[in-house]
């Protein structure tokens, strides 16, 4: 499959290898019922050139401590469209995955992005590029949301209200702390928004972003800092 990505050189291949793709996505069964690793994906942007850094984290539960990571950077490949994003993050992240994986007894239980699984306008946002790139179960968290309306969630940590998209919900709209800015969470691959919402609530036991994304976040920024030092 990252064979044929590389292969994606305009928007007319990228939307069809996502209608392609999309049909693979396994979006409403069980997720898992434990997980003793989750890992966090992020990438980081330098605003004045083409130079990203992308990075994956491998958290242990239940204090979700990090037990590892890698990073890759480089130039981003494809342009900024909005809603073909996975093709300009997936290859430093798939990159950093690669280079996890080794470190590991055995793949994590579930794979967290901070982006939109099927919270898109085509169904297919990086979270469901990546799970089904990997196979492995996988959900988008957003700090922003992309498509749909939604109402505001309650005040209380663990209220939520669907996005509505076409008249499907697609997503949720999700408390994690007390009286704190929701985050936007979508399901990306073999697992149901259920699951994905009890798995964010378990991942923020203390902020309103997961730990994983916020582990992630913090290495992508360092790895692009680092490599701006070398261009």
């Amino acid at each position: 499959m990252s064979s044929r990505h590389a292969l994606v050189e305009t928007v007319e291949d990228a939307e069809a290898l996502q209608a392609e793709l999309r049909r693979l996505v396994e979006a409403d069964v069980p997720g898992p019922e434990q997980a003793a690793t989750v890992a966090g994906f992020d990438v980081a942007y330098d605003t004045d050139t083409d130079l990203l850094a992308g990075a994956v984290v491998v958290l242990a539960a239940p204090r979700w401590e990090l037990i590892a990571s890698a990073t890759a950077a480089g130039r981003a490949t494809f342009p900024y469209v909005p809603g073909l994003l996975s093709f300009r993050e997936l290859p430093p992240l798939l990159e950093a995955w690669e280079a996890v994986l080794p470190q590991l007894a055995a793949p994590p239980d579930l794979l967290v992005c901070d982006g939109h699984g099927i919270a898109h306008p085509r169904r297919f946002g990086l979270a469901c590029h990546l799970g089904v790139t990997v196979g492995l179960p996988t959900i988008g968290v957003a700090k922003t949301p992309f498509v749909g309306e939604h109402s505001a969630p309650g005040p209380r940590r663990g209220e939520r209200a669907p996005i509505i998209l076409d008249g499907e919900a697609v997503g949720a709209a999700l408390r994690t702390q007390d009286g704190v800015r929701e985050v936007y969470l979508s399901v990306g691959h073999r697992t149901n928004l259920d699951s994905a919402c009890r798995w964010v609530l378990d991942l923020c036991p203390r902020y309103r972003l997961p730990e994983t994304t916020r582990a992630a976040d913090q290495l992508s920024r360092t790895a692009l800092a680092e490599a701006r030092l070398t261009v």
